[in-house]
C-alpha cells in the first residue's frame, strides 16, 4: 500500500470513513510493533493503538494534511506508553502501600490478641485452686457438672455454683483490663 498522502489525510479531516480505513490499514502494523516494543504487551498494546486512532477520528478536525503525521501518530503513541507507565507506577505504589497497611493492621491485631490472651490467663491465675481446677474440667476437658462433681466428689450444684463465681470473675478482671 503506499504512504497514505496529503489527500488522504484531507479527506479523513473531512470525515471520510474510507480514507479512515486506508490510514488505519497503513499505520496499524508499524504502530503496533512500536507499542509492543515499549509496552512489552502485545494486548494492551494493540489496546492503546485502538485508542489512538479512536481519538484521532475524533480529533480529526485539527490534523494538519501537510504535516508529518507518521511523526505525530508515533509521538501520541509514546506519550500514551508514558501515561500507561506512570499510571501502572501510581498503581503499584497504591497497592504496596494497601499491602503494608493490611500487614500493619494483621500485626495490630496479633498483638491484641497476644493481650487479651494475657488478661485472660492473669485472670484464671488469679482464681483460687479449686476454682481453675472445676474451670479447667469443664472448659478445656468439656466435661459436664455431674462429671465434675464425681471426679472432685463434691456436689453438683458446688460446681455449678463455683463455675458462675469463676466466669464472673474472669468476666469483671477481663472487661476491666480492656477498658
Amino acid at each position: 500500500m503506499a504512504y497514505p498522502d496529503e489527500n488522504t489525510l484531507r479527506k479523513v479531516t473531512q470525515g471520510d470513513e474510507a480514507a479512515f480505513a486506508e490510514l488505519y490499514n497503513h499505520y496499524k502494523a508499524p504502530a503496533l510493533r512500536f507499542t509492543v516494543s515499549l509496552l512489552k504487551d502485545e494486548e494492551e498494546a494493540e489496546n492503546m493503538v485502538q485508542d489512538v486512532f479512536i481519538k484521532i477520528w475524533v480529533k480529526r478536525t485539527h490534523i494538519k494534511p501537510d504535516y508529518n503525521f507518521n511523526s505525530y501518530l508515533f509521538t501520541c503513541l509514546r506519550n500514551m506508553a508514558f501515561d500507561y507507565f506512570k499510571k501502572m507506577e501510581k498503581s503499584e505504589q497504591l497497592r504496596k502501600h494497601y499491602m503494608e497497611a493490611i500487614k500493619a493492621a494483621a500485626e495490630d491485631e496479633k498483638e491484641e490478641n497476644e493481650r487479651r490472651i494475657t488478661i485472660v490467663q492473669a485472670a484464671v491465675d488469679s482464681l483460687s485452686i479449686k476454682r481453675k481446677l472445676i474451670l479447667k474440667l469443664n472448659i478445656e476437658e468439656g466435661k459436664s457438672y455431674q462429671e465434675i462433681a464425681e471426679f472432685l466428689r463434691i456436689s453438683k450444684n458446688t460446681v455449678k455454683n463455683q463455675l458462675v463465681k469463676a466466669k464472673q470473675i474472669l468476666r469483671d478482671k477481663v472487661d476491666f483490663a480492656t477498658v
